[in-house]
């Protein structure tokens, strides 16, 4: 019975395939219409989005009339520090890679190679694009940078757009996922205040990665379909890698939902070994051009994927068996890879002397309750809102906009399919009846970044930018995909094709739309005629006395966030210098911290009274909280410390320095100062024979 209800779904599905390779080559003057229209819908929403961006952007600074030298402290943090680079570039004589690879101004008394540490690949490419094109004379470099990165959010909503429509068949499904990335833009991209974050630059091409995976899993590819899809995976995933720093980690989670979607059946053997090698291809080429990076060499996802493949060539016969054989199979399997992933990534690390993301263990140890740690760099990222989890009025947002619940009721539909999945099994996944193969065909799809996504933002807050994005595509595939609306339809008992059709392809969509439209157009339009304007002045008056008062020679320390230090999480040394220099906002004696300066080569202070006096964040996550834990002594104010804790002998430095005592007037003068910062200049040390008791002690 069995065999014979095997050979008649085959041939169901055989027919059905043929009848969908008909209708594919034989394209009626409506379609090809309606395909038109639906490309340029795309578009236009994309354009919609760059310039809501840009406008907002605009209509909060008052970009276009303020100096240039608010204009760069507009950009933020690091975000100042990779525009730097492309000011560098610009300003050279010609294009030139030798100051890049060979810098010493980014860290005193270090030559460094800026390609090799830094994803700067983007502004390189940009510098040069600026000077080859004919805009030098309407354009300025800063507006040729920063729509350059609105414009990346245009191909973003294009990808989130192909996505739903390869998912669901419809380009309104599309046209919908467009609208929502649009309304929930808060949730969803932060790029009109944050421009040349790296996630702004990589996130486009990781949702164009997502796209063509879609369609590359996608039934009846012919063979040069299947390799264009397969160069575009590996174009898309090398320029996600080269743009962000972070890539190892979110290709890591992509290769366990292939590992897992292989270990369920629902991929075959050589779609997984074609996407696991894309993967390693992006990485090996983006080793190659930041100079042998040993940091990818050395990164968790080779290490997985290498074991992965080692293991599955070796362990033959794992889908086969009772469903209670292949689950043990399965279990053995994963247990065995996992011991030979950190094996092998241990013994990379060894040899290749790295130590580079031991602090980001420590972060994950204690995220996850596994102990707390005292660790400075571990107890930055902990304390940070980005990586804090994420806030239920994210969720209270993305219900408002009618996003959630589409998306929720498709996710419940995909974990209903996947249980329902043991029974299927024995019927061969890819031989079902013809509605259920292509419901399994689009859950396939659909199962490779949802879970993936799904996943990320239980874990971090700032992994929301990467599931909201894709959430509005699948919420978008549920409201317009057949399959969905078919699997309801039959369980209310009602079988009516037509209806279907008009309900899916055009009433539900367009009504969503329209009531979208009715909602959140005239906030819209009030955001819209928000004017505000730039105004920092004492960080402006200190950049002016810096450039007009100071040597260009000049090394000035201070805070990571002043200074755009973000270097932070890509070099052991760096890190611990970055802490080093941060002794300034703890309880040390001025010597000690004389010293510290002048071994990082410094001839200048910085401190700023935003971080000496925060209140910003609760106890234990300040600054000068982490410093203090870091070196073993009490925290400040109310509140109970560990046991081993002692108190410090000295006053905190930041503090005491503004008393101009002795002890701190002989090492520091004081060059410039406002209600903001404190500049100092740091003297030869003093004499040894010079008495110490001038020192303020600290307060018990």
């Amino acid at each position: 019975m069995i065999s014979i209800q095997y050979k008649k779904q085959t041939k169901i599905s055989e027919r059905a395939s043929v009848d969908r390779n008909n209708t594919d080559c034989h394209w009626s003057w409506g379609s090809i219409i309606w395909t038109s229209v639906g490309w340029s819908v795309s578009v236009g929403l994309g354009l919609l989005c760059c310039i809501y961006v840009a406008t907002l952007h605009e209509n909060d600074l008052w970009f276009s009339n303020i100096k240039e030298v608010e204009r760069e402290i507009s950009f933020r943090t690091e975000c100042g520090l990779y525009y730097s680079y492309y000011k560098q570039m610009l300003q050279a004589p010609s294009i030139r890679l030798f100051e890049l690879i060979h810098d010493n101004l980014t860290e005193s008394k270090r030559t460094i190679n800026l390609l090799q540490r830094m994803n700067i690949y983007q502004e390189v490419f940009l510098s040069v694009l600026y000077r080859l094109l004919p805009v030098q004379s309407y354009l300025e470099p800063v507006y040729f940078y920063i729509y350059t990165v609105f414009s990346l959010q245009a191909v973003y909503v294009i990808a989130l757009y192909l996505t739903a429509w390869l998912l669901s068949g419809s380009w309104l499904a599309g046209a919908l996922a467009g609208v929502w990335y649009i309304l929930n833009r808060i949730d969803t991209t932060r790029v009109e205040f944050t421009i040349s974050l790296r996630e702004n630059w990589s996130l486009p091409f990781f949702a164009l990665q997502v796209a063509t995976i879609t369609c590359y899993l996608r039934p009846q590819l012919t063979v040069l379909q299947q390799k264009v899809m397969v160069w575009l995976m590996y174009v898309t995933t090398f320029c996600f890698c080269l743009t962000w720093q972070f890539n190892q980690f979110i290709l890591l989670v992509q290769a366990l939902i292939i590992y897992t979607l292989d270990c369920t059946d629902f991929l075959s053997t050589k779609q997984v070994t074609t996407l696991y090698l894309v993967q390693v291809c992006g990485l090996l080429s983006v080793w190659l051009l930041q100079f042998c990076n040993s940091m990818i060499l050395g990164s968790l996802v080779l290490s997985f994927i290498v074991a992965t493949l080692f293991v599955r060539h070796c362990q033959t016969g794992l889908k086969t068996g009772s469903f209670l054989v292949r689950l043990g199979k399965i279990l053995l399997h994963t247990v065995i890879v996992l011991l030979l992933t950190f094996t092998i990534n241990y013994l990379a690390k060894k040899a290749l002397q790295l130590k580079s993301d031991e602090h980001i263990f420590k972060f994950i140890k204690s995220k996850f309750g596994f102990g707390m740690t005292r660790d400075f760099d571990a107890g930055l990222y902990l304390c940070e809102e980005a990586f804090g989890v994420l806030p239920l009025d994210t969720l209270d947002r993305l219900g408002g906009t009618l996003l959630l619940y589409p998306y929720m009721l498709t996710l419940l539909l995909l974990i209903d399919v996947t249980v329902q999945w043991k029974s299927l099994w024995k019927l061969e996944m890819y031989v079902l009846l013809s509605t259920h193969y292509k419901i399994c065909t689009c859950f396939r799809c659909l199962l490779f970044y949802s879970h993936f996504l799904y996943g990320c933002v239980l874990s971090l807050f700032r992994m929301k930018y990467i599931w909201t994005g894709h959430m509005c595509a699948v919420a978008a595939f549920g409201v317009c995909g057949t399959e969905i609306w078919t699997l309801i339809f039959n369980t209310l008992r009602c079988n009516s094709k037509s209806l279907v059709r008009v309900l899916v392809t055009y009433a539900v969509p367009l009504a969503m739309m329209g009531c979208l439209y009715y909602k959140f157009w005239p906030k819209l339009m009030e955001e819209l005629s928000e004017l505000r304007e730039f105004y920092d002045p004492d960080t402006v008056e200190l950049m002016t006395w810096i450039s007009t008062k100071t040597s260009k020679q000049a090394v000035f320390a201070g805070s990571m966030q002043l200074l755009a230090g973000i270097k932070l999480c890509t070099d052991k040394d760096l890190r611990e210098r970055t802490r080093q220099v941060y002794q300034v906002y703890a309880r040390r004696p001025p010597e000690e911290v004389h010293e510290i300066l002048r071994a990082v080569g410094a001839d200048y202070v910085v401190l700023e009274n935003s971080i000496c006096f925060e209140r910003r964040h609760r106890r234990g996550c300040r600054l000068r909280d982490l410093l203090d834990l870091a070196n073993g002594h009490i925290m400040d104010g109310p509140g109970e410390n560990e046991p081993d804790l002692v108190a410090s002998p000295h006053q905190r430095f930041c503090e005491a320095m503004k008393t101009d005592s002795p002890a701190y007037t002989g090492l520091f003068t004081r060059t410039f100062q406002n209600k903001t910062f404190h500049v100092y200049k740091l003297k030869k040390k003093r004499k040894k024979g010079n008495p110490k008791s001038s020192e303020p002690s600290a307060p018990q």
